[in-house]
């Protein structure tokens, strides 16, 4: 990398390093995004009972969320590198689709088909403009979400989406739903752990790139194992190659537009925590990469592009982006600051969300490989909760604000999701729109650790001191035990 620029250049946003440097780098952040960007597209589309098998008639609703996926990943990357007026950072920060959005969605479409898009859609647009607007306040709402309530809420995210990981590992939902006998069979979770294995392999024992794009290897040589074993015959990915179009566009409003009160208010509430991830995400960048604070310029612009990437998305039928995390430790380790660089792995996504051939031949990765990937993926997500937990000062007050949040949402989340649709439920007395924003817990439990944190007291009087049942006394920053 020495060779690239002088250190103040490396620091600069604004430096473009020659071509043969910066289109290789540039592909390398989109391998580093690339799988994470393209699985809740189909995790989504799962969800909504799209077919998976390439005869399947909602086989092309699949391929183009997929493209969609990629191809508006690149559209609101291009956002924050270029930015248009006060709309952008201008700093390397890679959009990709949001995680967190996914136990929203999943009630949203869950059974419907095409038919539930409209609304999820018309969420995801409405919410965007809203997330937007945070641009003009994101600094003074951040006392709001401080890190006990983001972390708590990205924990919750994660522990919401590893069923889906494992489900997928043990041969996805239709088999399940079906009464396969083939589901949770050995040969599914061989696939599976090939993977794992593969991906902590590579994580630990390489260097720089491979590391970095360590799920991405992991998928491949599951992908390669599945072939093998005849888990993924030859015609299957022939029929998939040549039932995809070699180019397409994207279509606006392609599924209808729908107000849904639960898709709004649940796309709008999320967007707060998006907006968080991204001011965390850039000021990583600025401090990684050039060794200061981001600006409140910065900070702004980014959250005007996470909000306009997301409204424009979902004109055209894809989900909502948010800031890549895993960039920003690549941009960290290369040194290099340049946003053009983050512009040419922008293009290369649209390229490939031009093309419908590269969903197709994502559609034939099997479930049981992409599972084995998110349960990595998915982990890693609980993972970052419990270290943004890390900073919290676990005293009285903030154990109090945790156990009541966490209780409530986990609690919702474990009873009414994981029962048969029409079955009884704890939320089936409420109107639909509370019932939905409900059951993934998460919004719940976001509002309680919200409003418990603005109205109670720093500090607890005397009587509050007595220890907890257990011993569990809070101690210093990041520890529930202490020394």
């Amino acid at each position: 990398m020495a060779n690239i620029g002088s250190a103040e250049q490396m620091r600069d946003p604004n430096f473009t390093p020659p071509l043969a440097v910066a289109i290789p780098l540039g592909i390398q952040h989109v391998l580093a995004m690339f799988v994470s960007n393209v699985t809740p597209a189909i995790i989504v589309a799962g969800a909504a009972g799209f077919g998976f098998g390439s005869n399947s008639p909602d086989f092309p609703e699949l391929l183009y969320m997929i493209q969609m996926a990629m191809l508006f990943a690149g559209i609101a990357t291009l956002f924050q590198t270029i930015g248009m007026g006060p709309v952008g950072a201008r700093l390397p920060v890679v959009q990709g689709t949001s995680f967190a959005f996914i136990p929203i969605m999943i009630p949203l479409v869950a059974g419907k088909g095409v038919d539930g898009l409209a609304a999820l859609f018309g969420g995801v647009l409405i919410g965007g403009l809203f997330h937007a607007c945070l641009g003009m306040v994101i600094g003074k709402i951040r006392f709001a979400l401080p890190p006990l309530v983001t972390g708590l809420v990205v924990t919750m995210i994660g522990l919401a989406l590893v069923k889906v990981g494992i489900e997928y590992a043990a041969g996805g939902v239709p088999a399940k739903a079906s009464g396969s006998a083939s589901y949770g069979g050995l040969l599914s979770w061989s696939a599976a752990l090939v993977v794992i294995f593969v991906t902590l392999a590579v994580k630990f024992f390489t260097r720089g790139m491979l590391s970095i794009s360590a799920v991405l290897i992991g998928i491949v040589v599951g992908y390669v194992y599945c072939m093998m074993v005849g888990m993924l015959p030859p015609t299957k990915i022939a029929a998939s190659w040549n039932n995809a179009a070699v180019f397409a566009l994207p279509q606006p409003f392609k599924y209808g537009f729908e107000f849904s009160a639960a898709a709004v208010i649940g796309f709008c509430l999320m967007a707060f925590v998006s907006a968080v991830e991204t001011v965390g995400d850039v000021s990583g960048i600025t401090k990684g990469g050039a060794g200061r604070e981001a600006t409140d310029k910065e900070i702004a612009g980014a959250t005007y592009a996470d909000g306009l990437g997301t409204a424009v998305a979902g004109v055209f039928g894809a989900l909502p982006n948010t800031s890549f995390s895993q960039n920003v430790g690549l941009i960290a380790m290369t040194g290099l600051m340049s946003r053009h660089v983050v512009t040419f792995g922008a293009i290369f996504l649209i390229i490939c969300g031009l093309i419908p051939k590269v969903g197709g031949v994502i559609r034939t990765v099997p479930i049981e490989v992409l599972g084995g990937g998110v349960i990595v993926m998915f982990g890693m997500v609980v993972a970052s909760g419990i270290s943004m937990l890390s900073d919290v000062v676990w005293n009285r007050r903030n154990m109090v604000i945790f156990a009541v949040a966490l209780s409530f949402g986990l609690g919702l989340q474990l009873e009414v999701m994981n029962l048969p649709a029409g079955a009884p439920n704890a939320l089936q007395h409420l109107p639909d729109t509370l019932r939905i924003l409900g059951a993934s817990g998460i919004l719940p439990a976001a509002l309680i650790a919200i409003v418990l944190n603005l109205i109670l007291p720093e500090d607890l009087p005397d009587e509050a001191t007595d220890e907890v049942s257990g011993g569990l006394a809070g101690h210093g920053t990041g520890s529930l035990t202490g020394e």
